[in-house]
């Protein structure tokens, strides 16, 4: 069985609608967020529930140290033995996230591209956006057809590989466009505005549940003059620490963690405006996570029938 994608920007309700499919059609779900792959900061890389989390297989989630670093290149190698041993005992995989990159090194597998560099990252870690939008693009005129050009962790791997490597990063990531998806998918679609109500009043249910004391807890546990990591580009992290710092109010702190979350969602969508194998599926407040996933299965009848257990997503 080829691996099922469910995508779209934070807060459309990805998770609930993988899990409400899943328990019908016999899935296990595997992890595609970037952040959800660290252990800790459960609620603001905003991970499934463990409770939902223990219904039925959940793959991919608190894999990581805090420590580490990871790249496309290492999700789809964490994940391609996940999937094929879902697909060999007859279950469906269900890829879930929002990472567009990580989903697309899934589903149209990746050129060979260098590990990632410790010295090298760090000193990128260094550099602001600006600085590193200005290295890529002169090495690199054509990253802007690649690259979110707007997001920080994307233009650094970039530059990353463009110095690594002494080629343009877009001159190697042509697997993309030759190769035909391993898999079908969605991408959900909300109108803008209820989408931004749901990030908002996310931020505010994060609060309730603790988000304050998962932060602080975090933060004790790392010296003051360590270096960034690249789990602590989480969005909300910076701006929860500035409040427990005295920094910045709480009202304040809130509403910059809004802000930061809807300007990644904006940049998801036009990521997923891209993917034209993806097929778009309209939602609104009145269609909850078990009318979609009897959407997903009018229009996908495969994954009620699976086929042989066989995957092979190697490119």
């Amino acid at each position: 069985m080829q691996p099922f994608f469910i995508t779209g920007p934070t807060a459309s309700g990805k998770s609930a609608i993988a899990l409400a499919l899943a328990e019908r059609v016999g899935g296990e779900i595997v992890n595609a967020d970037a952040f959800q792959l660290y252990r800790g900061l459960d609620l603001l890389t905003a991970k499934p529930p463990l409770a939902d989390r223990s219904r039925l297989p959940h793959h991919l989630y608190d894999v990581l140290a805090p420590e580490e670093s990871c790249d496309a290149q290492r999700y789809r190698e964490m994940a391609l033995p996940v999937l094929e041993d879902i697909a060999a005992r007859g279950h469906v995989p269900i890829v879930v996230g929002g990472s567009g990159l990580y989903i697309k090194a899934l589903s149209h597998g990746l050129a060979p591209l260098p590990r990632g560099d410790e010295a090298l990252r760090a000193r990128l870690n260094a550099l602001s956006l600006e600085e590193m939008l200005a290295q890529l693009l002169a090495l690199d005129p054509q990253a802007g057809e690649n690259v979110p050009l707007a997001n920080p962790r994307y233009v650094q791997r970039a530059l990353e590989i463009c110095l690594l490597t002494g080629r343009p990063q877009s001159s190697l990531r042509q697997t993309f466009s030759q190769t035909e998806p391993k898999g079908h998918g969605v991408v959900l679609h909300w109108d803008r505005e209820a989408l931004y109500t749901r990030i908002d009043q996310r931020v505010h249910d994060m609060l309730e549940a603790g988000l304050l004391a998962e932060v602080r807890a975090f933060a004790e546990k790392r010296p003051p003059d360590a270096e960034v990591l690249q789990f602590e580009k989480a969005i909300g992290l910076r701006e929860m620490r500035a409040h427990l710092a005295d920094e910045l109010a709480l009202p304040d702190a809130v509403s910059a963690m809004q802000q930061a979350s809807r300007r990644y969602a904006k940049r998801q969508i036009t990521w997923f405006k891209r993917e034209h194998w993806l097929q778009t599926i309209c939602l609104d407040s009145q269609q909850g996570a078990e009318w979609a996933a009897s959407h997903l299965i009018d229009l996908f009848p495969c994954l009620l029938r699976p086929s042989p257990p066989t995957l092979s997503l190697s490119i």
